[in-house]
């Protein structure tokens, strides 16, 4: 098995990627993350530009080791922010028919998986020492 601290830094590389690349996809697909947006949420396409760049922010911040608690902290306030779209998205499975609505519910416990994912793969290695 891999040390941890070894699996953690590959950790962080694949989720600053995951970020990068999403946060890029609200640009090149803005009519699909329009379809998750809540209809009470005013000015969707400003919603939709904004957090693809904060979430390709994060993403980029993720990778400089100075900025893991802020990347951290940053990208379990995201996931909280955009929770709303993924109930949109579970109670609306008619806007979303290339999904089908079991993967629209698991999408929403998958939601606390992902915090971990980022409070693992975030944690600063420099802070302790790492026998595993």
């Amino acid at each position: 098995m891999f040390p941890t601290h070894i699996l953690r830094t590959y950790s962080r590389f694949i989720l600053a990627l995951f970020f990068i690349a999403a946060g890029i996809g609200h640009f090149a697909m803005p009519e699909f993350y329009l379809r998750m947006m809540p209809p009470y949420l005013p000015a969707p396409y400003s919603l939709i530009y904004l957090s693809g760049i904060i979430e390709a922010g994060l993403g980029l911040l993720a990778l400089l080791p100075n900025q893991f608690g802020r990347a951290k902290w940053g990208m379990i306030g995201l996931l909280v922010a955009v929770f709303p779209a993924n109930v949109h998205m579970a109670l609306n499975p008619g806007l979303f028919p290339e999904f089908s609505s079991l993967i629209l519910w698991i999408r929403l416990p998958f939601q606390l998986i992902f915090m971990g994912w980022v409070g693992f793969a975030l944690s600063d290695n420099r802070l302790k020492k790492d026998f595993t």
